[in-house]
């Protein structure tokens, strides 16, 4: 089993009294499926033994039964396996699941997602519409998601998926995070200055965050917060840690991880790491009215401007056009691809050929070679197969539990409340009082949060994110395959007009600390495009690892090399630094 790890949980301590949010609970669900599904259901799981013990077996317990004609042998191991996995995985019971009750705390519901649901000249969401969406919420039913009341033609984004099982790793609903900073929180309002502040700096490219005069301002701003958890340098928020997370190795070189840039090999034919991204000075949804058409669901006046010339990544805007289009394993299958392939003297099909992890049991075989299990398609197939568990891990937060609401709709009440004071006392006054609104007031005409896309958010609440919970699964999937300590050989950074690449001359780059990098970025690009917070990002990277533990814990069982300590098991460091062996 897993080191150093005492369970699936993330919510801290002291979180058992918080008020919890309505939504459907596992139990509900299950006893609505019907009544001869459910007692099968019940049946299977039941007699659940300890975690430890009933992942212990390994398919390969027992020798193949080649005697056997009919294979009763091997159907006996193999219902074994999924009988005592399935009793391993009932066996957990999360705490309760908590939120930060805003929803019960403002009655006009100003403090929980709403977009795409009919709002007033404000941009409170109407009542009616908003009791729709919790009875489908509550119910779970197809029917109810169905008759939810829309404000235009924009629909919801996939809320049922947060209700799929799944038949590998822990169930969506065995997971548990801390509740989200509260609306009136000095915490949300040092996320929504910092958010203000990537706006304002989406142009500016990452080299020259160390002499760019705004950026200074920045980090003083940030600095003077009464609650800011971004990580520093000597106690304070510095060009080198602006915008960046605490993940091993995030604040070492260059803001972007060597993933984004670096040659990738497809095979015989490459991946252009040039982008298609956008033309500087265009943002998005900066008026109120246009604003509050979004948030009802209708078309984006605005249209996005692209540069005619592909560039490297450099700077906030290019990588906010690339989490816009990404396919969610995309980052990590491309670092994957770039870890497989050897050097090469072809630039464009060179890789990197990162050893394997020292786990993999065909490092030192005499006779035998890894494919289908520990080579290089068992690795391309698995940084993939675990993204959907994370969506559905994600999924099941942000529409069953947090409800959270997007920092396009914080800066709606930012810019209603300083314009009319309609919320007096609600928003702190970090965020209020921030000389960041100035800047933001003098160059966009209104104090709404600038976006980087017409559309803005996703039609989906904020907490926990789905780009930043796949890139916590699917990067801790890579650090169970390759080995984190190699150095990467020759790395590069983008000149400044993202056209070509140089060598970076600066401290040495692990695999390690540029595959959590890579999460970072990916992650935080979403709150630099202006549709996630700090804390979701954070919370759903760790939401992330978690998935992948467990799915990793599943799969091990499933390989005939545990036997007799072949394969001693999966290991890798956590992205705050522990090492875990599973």
């Amino acid at each position: 089993m897993l080191d150093n790890q005492d369970g699936v949980s993330l919510a801290p301590q002291g979180t058992a009294g918080a008020p919890r949010a309505p939504g459907l609970s596992r139990r509900n669900f299950i006893s609505g499926i019907g009544a001869g599904a459910g007692a099968a259901l019940v049946a299977g799981a039941g007699g659940a033994a300890a975690l430890v013990k009933a992942k212990s077996g390994t398919a390969g317990d027992a020798a193949p039964d080649a005697a056997d004609a009919a294979g009763t042998g091997r159907r006996q191991q193999a219902f074994a396996l999924r009988r005592d996995t399935a009793r391993a995985e009932f066996a957990l019971v999360p705490p309760p699941q908590t939120a930060n009750g805003d929803e019960q705390r403002y009655p006009n519901h100003i403090g929980n997602y709403s977009k795409g649901l009919p709002h007033n000249a404000f941009g409170e969401v109407d009542e009616d519409a908003w009791q729709s969406l919790m009875r489908a919420v509550t119910t779970g039913a197809p029917a109810d998601f169905e008759a939810v009341k829309l404000g235009g033609g924009r629909p919801l984004t996939d809320p049922q998926s947060g209700l799929a099982f799944d038949l590998e790793g822990a169930d969506a609903f065995a997971f548990t995070i801390p509740p989200a900073p509260a609306l009136a929180s000095a915490q949300e309002a040092g996320e929504m200055v910092e958010l203000y502040w990537m706006a304002l700096l989406r142009d500016v490219n990452f080299t020259d965050y160390a002499t760019d005069p705004s950026v200074a301002a920045a980090c003083a701003d940030l600095n003077a917060l009464s609650d800011f958890r971004g990580p520093r340098a000597g106690g304070l928020v510095t060009p080198q840690t602006l915008f960046r997370d605490r993940v091993a190795g995030g604040t070492v070189g260059p803001y972007m991880s060597q993933f984004m840039w670096l040659p990738t090999p497809f095979g015989a034919e490459f991946v252009d790491r040039h982008l298609h991204t956008y033309l500087p000075d265009t943002d998005q949804m900066t008026d109120f009215a246009d604003w509050l058409v979004v948030q009802n669901g209708g078309p984006p006046p605005g249209a996005l401007s692209f540069d005619e010339q592909r560039r490297y990544l450099r700077n906030g805007r290019d990588l906010a056009a690339w989490v816009r289009m990404d396919i969610l394993f995309q980052a990590y299958f491309n670092a994957c691809l770039v870890m497989i392939m050897p050097p090469t003297t072809d630039v464009e099909s060179s890789g990197l050929g990162c050893p394997l992890n020292p786990s993999n049991p065909y490092i030192h075989s005499r006779t035998q070679t890894g494919f289908g299990t520990f080579g290089s398609p068992w690795a391309a197939g698995l940084v993939t197969e675990v993204a959907t568990r994370a969506l559905k891990a994600t999924w099941r937060q942000k529409w069953f539990v947090h409800r959270r609401l997007r920092p396009e709709e914080f800066g709606g009440l930012v810019h209603v409340q300083k314009t009319a004071n309609r919320y007096p006392g609600t928003l702190h006054a970090d965020v209020l009082d921030s000389p960041v609104l100035d800047r933001i007031g003098s160059r966009f005409g209104s104090l709404l949060h600038p976006q980087a896309f017409p559309e803005g958010c996703p039609t989906h609440p904020s907490y926990t994110a789905g780009h930043a919970t796949v890139a916590g699964a699917c990067v801790t999937v890579l650090k169970a395959i390759f080995d984190e300590s190699f150095v990467i050989q020759n790395p590069v950074e983008p000149t400044p007009d993202g056209l070509s690449l140089v060598p970076y001359q600066g401290a040495a780059l692990t695999v390690g600390g540029e595959l959590n990098k890579l999460a970072s970025n990916i992650a935080t690009g979403r709150n630099i495009a202006g549709v996630h917070w700090r804390s979701d990002a954070a919370v759903s990277l760790a939401l992330g690892e978690q998935v992948a533990i467990h799915f990793l814990t599943d799969l091990k069982n499933t390989y005939n090399e545990a036997r007799d300590r072949f394969f001693p098991g999966f290991s890798f460091t956590t992205f705050d630094g522990r090492r875990v062996t599973i």
